[in-house]
């Protein structure tokens, strides 16, 4: 018997995995970097900060975009675009107008308004819908602290506040668990360096295989056999592992830099469970991210938790004062934290390598280039080692060194890492991606 919701001589199937309900499952052999289903955006939102780089309809990056007449905030590639994001736009256009820069909900809040507006011009459940709904999304709202319900509450008073127009507004406990949906199955959308460009959900599916299949039916695994980018707002999903027929398809949800402990803490945070891949299972890679600094008299095993202790707590000081502190507060925050960590940890230990990440941030906000190009090179060979093997994180690593070695007048090194960058994307995002292009294009240009 076929499994629910797989069409004869498909590739995928949905079914139910043992012990995490809904998921998706190979019917045929996939090989590395082979995209196994493409899935657009049910609706998406550009973040505000990229306005005027990307197109607010297709999230397209290039230069000479038209801006809407009206509010002067949303920027297009043509009449085209403009039209299609139109239903979309017109929730924020006049909004924008009245409020100016008081202005200010939250990407949540943003994406939540969309999602009503949508759901307003299309109440029944639509063709593309036909695996997966928003309405069927978990929302685990049984598993909510009061933190997190007080948090939504703000995010339904913003929603009220700021969308006035256009958006039938269900009860307050229907807002309540479409915000907690959105919590735990929104997708945020980055570029090739791993910028923010926006925040999407993902309950359609794509023609592809004789099949329909949705990016939000993947559940977790810190050893995933598939990886998740982006082209415009489109979602593609490529094997980085061999897949054969009966094999779960498996992403990952969180940053597998860190040690297992702290991989389930943010599991069981954001979405309520705990994994039990082989990795958590055998924690085979902690020791080495946790490496301690070989000195003639160890560490005590007490002076090493209270230093994992003080680098989480610097990492969650760090995140916060990111609202508030200047470039070189934060990066003294990173030099002190180093120089702290440094004597119990080595420099390969990834609680020293999320600071020198912060540091090489900070470095190039500031476009002091040299320093992060030293923070660059400290991180590029432990990422190379903690990460799995095609890597998000580590392409651009490989790429942010590449352009700064370029920009530094060092086209060796740089062509080098570029096309060590590239060498990942091409399984990642495939080999005809724009980005790809873009960056072959730079050795051309020096």
């Amino acid at each position: 018997m076929r499994a629910e919701g797989s069409p004869r001589g498909a590739g995928l199937e949905r079914f139910t995995s043992p012990g995490r309900g809904r998921g998706l499952r190979a019917r045929q052999r996939f090989a590395v970097g082979e995209l196994l289903f493409s899935c657009p955006a049910y609706t998406c939102v550009l973040t505000v900060s990229e306005r005027g780089n990307h197109c607010e309809c297709c999230f397209a990056r290039k230069e000479g975009l038209s801006k809407c007449g009206r509010c002067k905030q949303a920027f297009y590639c043509n009449v085209e675009c403009q039209k299609e994001d139109w239903p979309m736009h017109k929730l924020e256009c006049s909004a924008m107008c009245v409020f100016g820069q008081n202005w200010n909900p939250s990407e949540t809040v943003r994406l939540t308004a969309r999602i009503l507006a949508k759901q307003k011009t299309h109440p029944e459940r639509t063709p593309s819908e036909k695996l997966l709904a928003v309405k069927e999304f978990e929302s685990h709202l049984d598993k909510l602290d009061n933190e997190k319900r007080e948090l939504i509450q703000n995010d339904i008073a913003a929603l009220h506040h700021f969308y006035s127009k256009h958006i039938a507004y269900p009860d307050n406990a229907a807002l309540v668990v479409l915000f907690a949906q959105v919590n735990c199955n929104g997708f945020t959308i980055e570029d090739e360096e791993l910028s923010h460009l926006g925040s999407a959900i993902f309950p359609e599916k794509k023609k592809l295989l004789f099949c329909f299949y949705s990016v939000a039916l993947m559940n977790h695994s810190c050893c995933p056999n598939v990886i998740v980018t982006y082209k415009g707002t489109l979602a593609e999903v490529r094997a980085i592992q061999e897949i054969e027929p009966g094999d779960e398809i498996f992403t990952s949800y969180i940053d597998l830099l860190y040690p297992t402990e702290d991989r389930n803490d943010r599991l069981r945070d954001s979405y309520f469970f705990t994994c039990d891949c082989r990795e958590c299972i055998t924690k085979e890679k902690d020791k080495d991210k946790l490496e301690i600094r070989k000195l003639n008299e160890p560490p005590s095993a007490e002076t090493v938790q209270d230093m994992i202790r003080y680098a989480r707590n610097v990492i969650e000081e760090f995140r916060r004062a990111k609202h508030y502190k200047s470039p070189s507060e934060l990066l003294e925050v990173c030099e002190l934290s180093l120089d702290k960590m440094g004597s119990v940890f080595e420099d390969n230990n990834v609680y020293m390598l999320h600071m020198m990440y912060q540091a090489m941030g900070v470095c190039l906000y500031t476009q002091d280039w040299d320093g992060a190009l030293r923070y660059g090179q400290k991180i590029i060979k432990p990422y190379s080692k903690h990460y799995p093997l095609y890597s998000l994180n580590v392409a651009s690593m490989w790429l942010k060194l590449g352009r700064l070695y370029m920009g530094l007048e060092n086209r060796t090194a740089g062509v080098k890492a570029l096309k060590k960058a590239i060498a990942i994307m091409e399984i990642a995002h495939g080999k005809d991606h724009p980005y790809i292009s873009e960056i072959k294009n730079e050795f051309k240009d020096h």
